[in-house]
């Protein structure tokens, strides 16, 4: 048990990237006690070629893996009314992308798991957030692509192995290459968040030029909107993404420069 007012961080899988980058920016935080739920594995292609085994591989760490923590912390917080549960989610926890079905349910999964959880905890004066990074710069994000690349997919037939090697991919990387941060942004946001204490949001997208692709899902109650739009933009816009990815990050920094000016 830790002594009154002692620092207590906790914060899991930060051996390395976003984690590690976390581990070296909260080290110099003064807060009290706050648990960061980081840990997480990726999975990506056509889901005819992954087997069951790998995808509970996925749960076990994504989702049950943070649940187990949150069981570990939350009665100490609950007794002594004060805390601050943070978990790494994804903006795929909002919004499914394409060949990432079983990523992205994982997310989906613990994105429901804690906005339930956050409202009894409210009556505990126990605080949860989640951060919800889009692509993040990292030697794992790096070499989960380039492993892809090489693998065969058994079971998914050709047009599908096709649209994901030489359509998705290289979308993929385009985005990364523009929209991407790195794990120091994320820390960041992280800090902020931390450091609102009892105020912070409890969703907390780190980039905002995924803004208004998740605002596709939430415009329309039938989720057309986002599907089509996202079936254009990978199939029919495929040659077009650098550009379109270009012209999405001019249009948001514009918006975000203009909200800072501030009126006379």
């Amino acid at each position: 048990m830790a002594n009154p007012g002692q620092k207590v961080v906790l914060i899991t899988g930060c051996s390395s990237g976003i984690g590690l980058r976390m581990a070296v920016m909260l080290a110099k935080d003064e807060k009290q006690r706050f648990h960061v739920n980081n840990a997480g594995i990726g999975l990506v292609g056509p889901v005819e070629s992954i087997s069951i085994a790998e995808m509970k591989s996925v749960f076990e760490t994504n989702f049950f893996g943070v649940i187990r923590m949150i069981k570990e912390v939350m009665p100490d917080m609950k007794k002594r009314k004060g805390g601050h549960i943070i978990v790494v989610s994804s903006v795929m926890g909002l919004q499914g992308v394409v060949f990432n079905d079983v990523y992205a349910a994982s997310k989906f999964a613990m994105e429901g798991f804690c906005e339930c959880l956050a409202v009894q905890l409210l009556k505990f004066n126990v605080t949860m957030s989640m951060i919800e990074p889009g692509p993040v710069h990292t030697e794992f994000e790096s070499k989960m692509i380039q492993d892809v690349r090489q693998k065969e997919f058994p079971g998914a037939d050709a047009d599908t192995v096709n649209y994901f090697k030489n359509v998705y991919l290289p979308s993929s990387v385009d985005i990364f290459e523009t929209l991407g941060q790195t794990p120091d942004d994320i820390a960041r946001c992280t800090k902020k968040v931390i450091e609102q204490g009892s105020s912070a949001r409890f969703r907390n997208l780190t980039n905002p030029l995924y803004t208004p692709i998740v605002a596709l899902k939430y415009a329309d109650e039938t989720g057309g909107l986002s599907v089509h739009a996202f079936y254009h933009m990978l199939f029919n816009l495929g040659p077009l993404m650098h550009v379109s990815m270009k012209a999405m990050q001019y249009l948001t920094c514009g918006c975000l420069r203009s909200r800072t000016i501030s009126p006379n």
